[in-house]
């Protein structure tokens, strides 16, 4: 790089070039061996893609006026009126900042089926979807459990005769998509008043251990005087199975010898429910 370094008044000396280039040498090997020679990406193998021609911090104009557009919509009309893609599109905009969406929100539902699903899939699930990482399951499990959480707000210390349909509700939002079945118990006092909640157990695509034993000690620990049963079918049909007739009959059973009552089993579908109660199964 030296041999056409000059002065105003020529040349470089011929003393001053080995010295020159020495330093040059060891100034390269500095800059190869510090920690600012490349520093690591920020967002490594996480879904967000920088455009490399835009300055940094810049989306397309496109881009950002489909964004401005989609969130205008969503605020003006609500989430009813927008179909299911654009409402995951809104809830990717926070994970990936910089990088149309549109085409992972579309993977995302032929994955699932539809947004409840994509929201409750399981995260091993949802990383094998190109372009999902940490950051989009994050934002998607974020609004599950908020979902959840408004739900259970709407049931709990309340009586369950005059709160029916937001239980119902709230069993939809926690079991109706889920790709294995769950069993909970719904503890209530003398007074029908629900004082506690709590998945007892998850199993396979269609079956879950149920210990009717453990469900009565969960009871009497919560001194609770009502039980109602709760588990999801994956399959979306809530017919019950004999198995599930004869382990609500052990419950029930183990349940009246303690002097508390089981109101009900309920079976969550993708779309409906079906009542132990109602169909003359207790």
């Amino acid at each position: 790089m030296f041999l056409g370094l000059a002065t105003r008044g020529g040349a470089l000396p011929r003393g001053l070039v080995n010295p020159l280039l020495t330093v040059m040498a060891q100034d390269r090997h500095m800059v190869q061996n510090s920690h600012f020679a490349e520093a690591p990406s920020l967002f490594e193998s996480d879904e967000i893609q920088i455009i490399p021609a835009l300055p940094k911090g810049r989306v397309p104009s496109y881009m950002a006026d489909h964004r401005k557009r989609l969130r205008a919509r969503f605020m003006a009309a609500g989430g009813d009126a927008l179909p299911d893609y654009e409402l995951l599109e809104l809830v990717l905009f926070r994970a990936i900042p910089r990088q149309d969406v549109k085409p992972l929100a579309h993977a995302l539902l032929k994955a699932f089926g539809d947004f409840n699903r994509v929201v409750s899939a399981p995260a091993e699930r949802l990383k094998e979807i190109r372009g999902v990482g940490d950051a989009v399951i994050c934002e998607l499990k974020v609004v599950e459990a908020t979902a959840q959480r408004l739900s259970r707000s709407r049931v709990m210390q309340r009586h369950v005769v005059s709160s029916w349909d937001a239980l119902l509700d709230y069993c939809h939002t926690t079991m109706a998509h889920r790709d294995t079945e769950q069993f909970r118990v719904l503890f209530l006092d003398r007074k029908n008043v629900l004082i506690a909640d709590e998945a007892q157990a998850t199993g396979t695509v269609d079956h879950v251990p149920v210990y009717p034993r453990e469900v009565v000690k969960r009871a009497l620990e919560h001194n609770a005087s009502a039980l109602i049963l709760v588990h999801n079918h994956p399959s979306g049909d809530p017919t019950p199975s004999q198995e599930d007739i004869t382990m609500t009959n052990r419950i029930s059973d183990a349940a009246q010898a303690l002097g508390i009552v089981l109101h009900d089993h309920l079976i969550v579908g993708k779309s409906t429910e079906l009542s132990f109660r109602s169909e003359g199964l207790l």
